[in-house]
């Protein structure tokens, strides 16, 4: 069966920075989509990064919010993806959610357990 874990959250002041990692296992991961999302506590779950897969190779998409402080990369030899935060602020506090979606007859999505990420002021 699919497993994702991750790791890295912790808590870190205004400017700092933070990688996160999620290692996947139980099938296949070279042709999906693998990225991040997060929650922050009475908010709705909110699109951080994806690297999407393609014939022509692999794109990545940022949310507006963390495009020039935030990287997405992935290891296809180790099934990993990672998310390297920079210039991190208070708003992005919240819990970061590895994400698989993966295309088939009927379309599936699996999560990781979630890492926390504090951001002090």
């Amino acid at each position: 069966q699919v497993q994702l874990v991750e790791s890295g959250g912790g808590l870190v002041q205004a400017g700092g920075s933070l990688r996160l990692s999620c290692a996947a296992s139980g099938r296949t991961f070279t042709n999906v989509d693998m990225g991040w999302y997060r929650q922050a506590p009475g908010k709705e779950r909110e699109f951080v990064a994806m690297t999407r897969w393609s014939w022509r190779g692999y794109n990545s998409d940022y949310a507006d919010s963390v495009k020039d402080r935030f990287t997405i990369s992935r290891d296809n030899a180790s099934n990993a993806v990672y998310l390297e935060m920079n210039s991190l602020k208070p708003e992005d506090t919240a819990i970061y959610y590895c994400n698989v979606q993966v295309a088939a007859a009927v379309p599936v999505d699996y999560w990781g357990q979630g890492t926390q990420v504090t951001v002090s002021s």
